[in-house]
């Protein structure tokens, strides 16, 4: 079988998007209703891993308290107390977050404030039939 028709050396593809600068690094937008790869929080996936790190040093006995722990970190007990908190979020919402999967609704300034620890109540609060992949 033989080609009529050559192959060409180069094909150019047109991919309609702009770039805009944020806090000093430029990101690419594509137009309305373009699929986005969705990327983790960075900041919320910190805020969880420092929670879990810091509930797993005082479930080992490495330290009798918060506040001593807080003290050898550095970090207002207030603030600890807080992050820790995100250690009582359902499995099913920290793999979203990790995955960059969460409602739009679940912020680190959101999970500061108290939530509930039932699962099935927080899956409520924060509409979580909405993070299926």
């Amino acid at each position: 079988m033989t080609r009529n028709t050559s192959i060409p050396d180069t094909v150019t593809i047109h991919v309609p998007f702009r770039i805009i600068k944020r806090g000093g690094r430029k990101d690419m937008v594509l137009p309305e209703g373009a699929a986005q790869a969705r990327k983790p929080d960075n900041t919320l996936v910190k805020a969880l891993a420092r929670a879990f790190r810091w509930k797993r040093m005082l479930e080992s006995g490495e330290f009798a308290s918060i506040s001593e722990l807080a003290e050898r970190e550095g970090i207002a007990f207030t603030y600890m107390a807080r992050l820790m908190r995100l250690s009582l979020l359902s499995p099913e919402l920290v793999d979203a977050i990790m995955e960059g999967r969460q409602p739009a609704n679940v912020t680190l300034a959101n999970l500061k404030d108290p939530f509930p620890a039932d699962w099935t109540e927080q899956h409520a609060l924060w509409s979580l039939g909405c993070i299926e992949g």
